[in-house]
């Protein structure tokens, strides 16, 4: 195999080891040495594969992307009523966050640092895979807003996306809290089905808000 070819291949393999680790334990927990241990390969060759371990989980996150631009494609009916395609495509990007939690604490992860921090830590190349990743997604979700007449149909996907990965993180913990009596807090059960609603129908509002 040329060396070109063995690069290429051993890339897809740590990537696959990486999100099978992210998938099991549900958060971004992936310690080099195990996902060394799961292709088969000497710790020292991730280094030499990757110039970060940083850049190894960013490669992750781009495979999540390429899967949900694909659920995304599938939920969006271009031949459906613009609120009926909004509603399909934060339902499908919903689930696909309760279904991956891994995911939203990669994006999560992703975010809470500036875009130049983040880029100073990763290749051009896995700079600009993760923008196509990310650019996909949002925009089959900007070609909907368009449908609404939405001034900037970019910056409210890109609202929409960030604000479904925060109250997902609901669904994750599944409580919420309250005041049961003056100081005494008390827990009450949220459903993930009432947090995937409470996407779409956020979503909704602020599409309508952000109409011309």
């Amino acid at each position: 195999m040329a060396a070109g070819s063995q690069r290429r291949a051993r890339e897809t393999d740590l990537v696959k080891a990486t999100r099978a680790l992210f998938d099991e334990r549900g958060m971004q927990d992936a310690p080099v040495e195990e996902i060394a241990r799961a292709v088969g390969i000497a710790r020292g060759l991730i280094y030499r594969q990757f110039s970060s371990k940083e850049e190894l989980y960013v490669l992750t996150v781009t495979d999540y992307l390429a899967e949900l631009a694909a659920v995304l494609d599938a939920a969006i009916d271009r031949d459906a009523a613009p609120e009926v395609q909004l509603e399909r495509c934060t339902e499908a990007y919903a689930i696909f966050c309760r279904t991956y939690p891994a995911f939203l604490d990669c994006s999560m992860s992703l975010m809470r640092r500036p875009a130049r921090d983040l880029r100073a830590m990763v290749s051009e190349s896995v700079w600009l895979r993760l923008g196509q990743g990310m650019a996909s997604c949002l925009e089959q979700v900007a070609e909907v807003l368009r449908g609404f007449g939405v001034a900037e149909p970019e910056y409210v996907a890109n609202l929409l996306w960030t604000q479904t990965l925060g109250v997902m993180h609901l669904a994750r913990i599944g409580v919420g809290v309250r005041e049961a009596a003056p100081a005494v807090p008390a827990l009450f059960a949220l459903t993930p089905e009432r947090i995937v609603d409470s996407c779409v129908q956020s979503a909704m509002a602020t599409v309508r808000a952000s109409a011309t």
